[in-house]
Order: structure tokens, then C-alpha cells, then sequence
């Protein structure tokens, strides 16, 4: 059984991801208590999801990149003392006092009903990943149209594809890796569409340099594509979706430098799926509802704005990871640490590693922060793109609020950002809570057709909501109640085992 509720851990760690992993493990080593949260019910996050033991896969690292350093922070977790809980989904964080955090989950155990969990710790590491950021377009809502990260995931996770022909669109380095996976398990990709250009990544010699094993994964991306001959297609889009139970085709358009679409270039590719998406977004909810300073990427999107130890501006808050910029595990794993490191020392007086390997780590660090600034401006969506909205395209899919309802609000009632279109439009408050159609709504409301000279990426600031995920009214009415005990973590022989080192995923 865990420790009592009531008896803080020195470290809480949100998210058990590869940024999460890695600090989990650290503190551990260094003698902290650790208590890791995450709402999956096995570690690995978004990048090192794997198959559930029912699929009966025979080698997951199969489909994976970079599985050792998975296994080894996956080993170090069984032998460190971590207290592992998973299936927890933390929906609030609050800071009782200097030192003092209580964080709020729910889980729901096999056999039971769901409910509400408290956990104290002295200090908190916030590794809670990201998520896709979409575009809408015409037909966008069909079935057979998935996000590309989904597309991942169901092969990951489910050993099964969107379809049999499958268009891979939108822009950024996680479309050569979905389209060389969905090739390599057999599925046909007719086309890879990139709306940016791969050459503007030479505008950034350094930050290449500096990161040759990214170039080697690119490398490997491509040479899958080319023995199955996908072809990139850049400065391309897929600006509508045609179909109707599911998708059949797609037409795809020449976008000029500013992603609008060149009448006379569309192309019509029939498909069965679509996977479709466009980068990803820092998923940091949580610690914007504490009043976390942030800082606005080169995409476009928010990050967190952190210390060079990994501190946000809140005392005893860290953050590692996708939380502080997208830019990789490798990159992720390295936050971890530095921020584990820094909240050993804090929390312990004393220096948990020697200087030099905390400047080596802060080094390893920077560089690759360095190329995911590269990757975000190459990848960074232009103003255009809105231009292949209709009025009747569904921009919020939960409410089903058309984009022309969006510029409406924008021209007749002077909304400027999306909190405000939200407010007149209902596009926002579905049971995504604007995950999927917020990106696009701050870029309508912040770029609307009246002044298509503005750049559509500079959304407006993010929401500081108060609840991260849906938490019944009981569990809000029962916060003045005695804490409850988690649930038991499990023992480390449950943890998933080692992969075998022959055989095919089945």
C-alpha cells in the first residue's frame, strides 16, 4: 500500500512519459520519495505507448524509436521505490502553503466507482506532454479522418491501422515518422503532404550541426518512405475532405508561402483514412490555472517560461518536456533529470551531481532546445490557412460551431481572442474543452478575413481554467471531506516485462 495521503511525498511527478520517466527514476536515485501520476495504466506517455499485454505483441519496440532508453527508465522505475499511480487523472493542483501541494485525481479501479484521490507532496514536476493541433477544413468531421499522433497511437497501442489507403497530411517532422510506421505495417500511403518546406531547415546550419541524431532519424524516416515509394509532397494541404459514411478522397492544393491555396493546383487522391496533423501544443492547463508565467513559440502555440534549472515561476514547481516546447523524448528525458536534480538539491540541501555533469546535461539541453526552435519556425503555420475555410466548415466539433458563426462574432460583436469567441459562440465548451478547435478559434478571432495581412499564428493567450479534465459535481461537493486513501499502486512484477527479442508485433 502507498504511503497515507496525508503524509506528503517529497516529489509528485505528473505525467510518466519520457520527461516524466526520467524524473521519476532520478529523484528516486537521489532519495527523494516519488509518487508518479498518469492517467494511462502503464508508463511510456505518448511517445513509448505500447501495446496492452492482451494484444499478446510480440516485439512492441518494434514500432517504436529509440525503445532502450525506454526499457532502462522502465527498469529503473521497477527497482527504485517509485510509487506508481496510474490510471489517475489529475484534473487540479493546489499549493496549500510554501511546500505544500495537494494534487486532485480521479481513478476509477476495476470493479469500483470512480473517485477522487489527494496527494500531497513537498514539491511537483509537471510532465504532462502535449497534444495535436489541428486545422479544420472541409470534411475534416468524416469518419476515417484521424490526427496523425492518433494514427500512431492506434497502431501502437491497438496493432491496427486507420485504413488501407491512407493520405498522411499537415506539416511537421511527426508526419515522416506516422507515414514510415503505417507503411511498414502494410498499409498504402499514396501521398505525404507537408504544407511547409524541409529546405527551410537550412536556414538553421547550427542548430543542425548540433543535433546529428536528429538528421539520422530523418534519414531512417526517409529511407522507409523511399523503399515503399511515398513521395513528400511539400507546400502542399489537404483542403477538404470528400465522402460520405466515411472519407473517399481528399483534394490537395498548392499553398504559397503564406499557406493560401493556389486556385488551379487541386488535386483530387482517393483514400480511405486521412491522417491529419499539424505540430503539436504544450499541454500546461494545469499550471496555467496556478498563474504560471508562459512564453509564445515560434509556432505560434504557448510554453511554459521556466528557469535554466527547469523552475516555472511558481517556487517548488518544475516542468520537463513538451510542457516547455516541443522538441523530442531525447530532449524531454534530459529535462527530467536536470529538474529532478534541481529539486533534489532544493528539497535536500545538498548537491545531488557533480558540477560538471549538470553543466554537460544543461549543454545537451540547450542544443536541442536550439533545434526545436528550428523545427517550430519550419513548421509554423502561415496566416493563410484560414482561407480554406468555408462559412459551414465546423471549426468547434463538440458544439458544432461553423467558422462562419466564428467570423461573425469576430466583425458583428468584436471578439478579439478566443475566450471571447468562445463566450458568444459556444466553441470551446464541448467535452474537449478546446483541445481540438482552440488553436483554430484564437486564430480566427485573432486574424479574422477583414485583415488577412495579420499573421493567423499569434493566437491569443491560453485559458486559465480552473478543472484540467470532466470532474462530477459529487467530487467538487466533497472537497471539504477527509482525504481518501489512492489506490494501491502496482507491485513492480506487474509493470510490463521485457520485450522479446525475436518476432513480429501481431
Amino acid at each position: 500500500m502507498p504511503p497515507d495521503a496525508r503524509e506528503p511525498y517529497d516529489l509528485a511527478v505528473i505525467g510518466a512519459g519520457p520527461a516524466g520517466l526520467a524524473g521519476a527514476v532520478t529523484a528516486a536515485e537521489h532519495g527523494l520519495s516519488v509518487a508518479l501520476l498518469d492517467s494511462a495504466r502503464q508508463p511510456g506517455g505518448q511517445f513509448y505507448r505500447h501495446p496492452a499485454p492482451a494484444t499478446r505483441a510480440a516485439r512492441p519496440e518494434a514500432l517504436h524509436h529509440d525503445w532502450p532508453a525506454f526499457a532502462d527508465l522502465r527498469d529503473r522505475l521497477k527497482a527504485g521505490g517509485v510509487t506508481c499511480l496510474f490510471d489517475h487523472h489529475v484534473w487540479t493542483v493546489a499549493r496549500e502553503a510554501e511546500d505544500d501541494w495537494t494534487i486532485h485525481a480521479l481513478t476509477e479501479p476495476p470493479g469500483d466507482q470512480q473517485h477522487s484521490v489527494r496527494v500531497r507532496a513537498r514539491a511537483i514536476l509537471l510532465a504532462t506532454g502535449s497534444y495535436e493541433r489541428q486545422l479544420p477544413f472541409p470534411g475534416w468531421t468524416l469518419p476515417g479522418v484521424v490526427g496523425a499522433g492518433g494514427a500512431q497511437a492506434m497502431l501502437k497501442s491497438g496493432l491496427v491501422l486507420p485504413g488501407r489507403r491512407v493520405v498522411v497530411a499537415g506539416s511537421g517532422p511527426l508526419l515522416l515518422a506516422v507515414a514510415g510506421s503505417l507503411v511498414t505495417a502494410g498499409a498504402e500511403v499514396p501521398a505525404l503532404v507537408e504544407a511547409s518546406s524541409y529546405f527551410r531547415y537550412t536556414r538553421h546550419p547550427r542548430a543542425l550541426a548540433a543535433q546529428p541524431r536528429k538528421l539520422t532519424e530523418g534519414a531512417h524516416h526517409a529511407e522507409a518512405l523511399l523503399r515503399h515509394r511515398v513521395r513528400p509532397r511539400t507546400r502542399h494541404a489537404v483542403t477538404e475532405a470528400h465522402g460520405t459514411d466515411r472519407v473517399e478522397a481528399v483534394t490537395v492544393s498548392r499553398l504559397d508561402h503564406e499557406w493560401h491555396p493556389i486556385p488551379g493546383t487541386e488535386r483530387r487522391i482517393d483514400c480511405d483514412a486521412l491522417a491529419v496533423g499539424h505540430g503539436l501544443i504544450p499541454q500546461i492547463d494545469l499550471a496555467t490555472a496556478l498563474g504560471c508565467a508562459t512564453r509564445r513559440t515560434a509556432d505560434g502555440t504557448h510554453a511554459l517560461a521556466l528557469s535554466p534549472l527547469q523552475e516555472t515561476s511558481l517556487r517548488g514547481l518544475w516542468s520537463a518536456g513538451e510542457t516547455s516546447g516541443v522538441g523530442g523524448a531525447q530532449q524531454a528525458m534530459a529535462e527530467g533529470e536536470l529538474a529532478a536534480l534541481a529539486a533534489a538539491s532544493r528539497l535536500t540541501g545538498r548537491r545531488p551531481a557533480p558540477l560538471p555533469h549538470l553543466r554537460s546535461l544543461r549543454r545537451s539541453r540547450d542544443r536541442m532546445n536550439a533545434f526545436a526552435d528550428a523545427m517550430a519556425v519550419t513548421h509554423a503555420p502561415g496566416p493563410g490557412w484560414t482561407r480554406w475555410l468555408t462559412d459551414e466548415t465546423d471549426v468547434c466539433r463538440c458544439e458544432e460551431v461553423p467558422a462562419g458563426r466564428v467570423r461573425e462574432a469576430v466583425t458583428e460583436y468584436g471578439a478579439r481572442d478566443a475566450r471571447s469567441a468562445k463566450l458568444l459562440t459556444r466553441a470551446g465548451m464541448g467535452w474537449c474543452q478546446g483541445r481540438v478547435c482552440g488553436w483554430a478559434v484564437s486564430c480566427l478571432a485573432s486574424s479574422p478575413d477583414t485583415a488577412p495581412t495579420h499573421a493567423g499564428a499569434q493566437t491569443s493567450a491560453p485559458d486559465r481554467r480552473p478543472l484540467a479534465t470532466p470532474v462530477p459535481l459529487g467530487v467538487l461537493a466533497d472537497l471539504t471531506s477527509p482525504d481518501r486513501q489512492p489506490a494501491s499502486p502496482p507491485p513492480a512484477s506487474d509493470l510490463p516485462p521485457h520485450p522479446p527479442t525475436e518476432g513480429q508485433p501481431s
